[in-house]
């Protein structure tokens, strides 16, 4: 870039030189027509013509003009010239501005090599520590088991090993407990866009598609549905389980998973509100949960129905936890025995 433009202030400087010869040679030309020595001259001394005083003056005249405008395109020249000298200096404050940054990134990437290098040394020593701790920690085990042997030479050594692995076990069915609730509570979160379809009888589906029978049971019961969200799209359907009984009494549910869980919600609500048919029998619409869920939730059927005889405005909250409303207070149970506990204590309501 600098190298472009100290071309273009050379070529500048060419025309300027150019220009000026081309004036004096032009000055040269008007004089020399006045002048005695001239060609001009010596024939206008010999022929003797008059020349206008109008001419004479218009020649000054354009000579003045000439010499003004001359000194002007000097003047504006130097003004360029400074220009171009205060943008050369402006470059190389930027180059030195930019040499600054160039340094600074080195010295960062020295900074950042360096903080690597730290870090792989801090590993290398984590690493070399863990595994002096493991070692230590075989050593503590083999030491531990040497002691169990020596424990179990007597009864007291065996009864205290009892308490021990008695614990242990207790500790194990909590987590045992725990790890089945996480487990239940993930598989219900995979469950969040499904829906479990009862009652639904298995000869509709011989004759048409489970995705087209769950489209026309939201057109027949709740229209307003599909006019705001447009067609059902359906990730899958199917019946569970999948393979026929024969001898089973009942049809087989339908899940279905939903792409859009804003309808899946406006359908599973609209079901709460009022029973779903479909060609004149019975669907009813829940969400769907795991098998270990719907079990537990099945517990509290009996003392669901009889709360609602009650009027205590039973519901059954996720995953299986019953509430019930009394005295203006909501009352929340995990369990039947923990219900049981509380009708005890209530006589009115035993």
């Amino acid at each position: 870039m600098r190298g472009t433009r100290a071309q273009t202030n050379t070529g500048r400087k060419e025309g300027v030189n150019l220009n000026k010869q081309q004036k004096q040679k032009k000055e040269t030309t008007i004089d020399s027509y006045h002048s005695p020595n001239g060609t001009e001259g010596e024939r206008s001394a010999n022929d003797k013509p008059e020349i206008p005083a109008n001419w004479i003056q218009a020649v000054e005249e354009l000579k003045t003009q000439l010499r003004e405008a001359e000194d002007n395109w000097e003047k504006n020249l130097k003004i360029k010239i400074s220009h171009l000298e205060t943008e050369a200096l402006e470059l190389k404050q930027e180059n030195s501005v930019l040499k600054a940054k160039i340094i600074q990134l080195e010295n960062e990437a020295k900074e950042m090599k360096d903080e690597r290098k730290r870090m792989k040394d801090d590993l290398q020593r984590k690493s070399d520590q863990k595994e002096k701790d493991d070692q230590k920690a075989r050593d503590e085990i083999q030491s531990l088991r040497t002691r169990v042997k020596q424990l179990e030479s007597s009864d007291l050594t065996r009864q205290q090993d009892t308490i021990k692995q008695n614990k242990k076990n207790e500790n194990i069915e909590e987590n045992v407990k725990h790890l089945i609730h996480k487990t239940d509570d993930l598989e219900n979160r995979s469950r969040r866009d499904n829906l479990r379809i009862i009652g639904l009888p298995e000869d509709y589906d011989k004759r048409k598609s489970l995705d087209i029978i769950l489209e026309e049971i939201i057109q027949e019961n709740c229209p307003e549905i599909l006019e705001q969200e447009g067609k059902v799209e359906i990730e899958r359907i199917h019946r569970s389980p999948p393979v026929f009984n024969p001898q089973r009494t009942t049809p087989r549910n339908v899940i279905a998973k939903f792409k859009n869980n804003q309808m899946k919600e406006q359908v599973l609500q609209a079901a709460k509100k009022k029973p779903f048919r479909y060609h004149g029998n019975m669907v009813r619409i829940t969400q769907d949960l795991s098998a270990s869920t719907l079990k537990d939730r099945k517990a509290w059927n009996m003392i669901f129905w009889k709360a609602r005889e009650l009027g205590l405005q039973p519901r059954i909250k996720y995953p299986s936890k019953l509430t019930i409303f009394l005295q203006g207070k909501v009352w929340s149970f995990n369990t039947t025995e923990e219900f049981q506990a509380f009708i005890n204590k209530r006589p009115d309501l035993n």
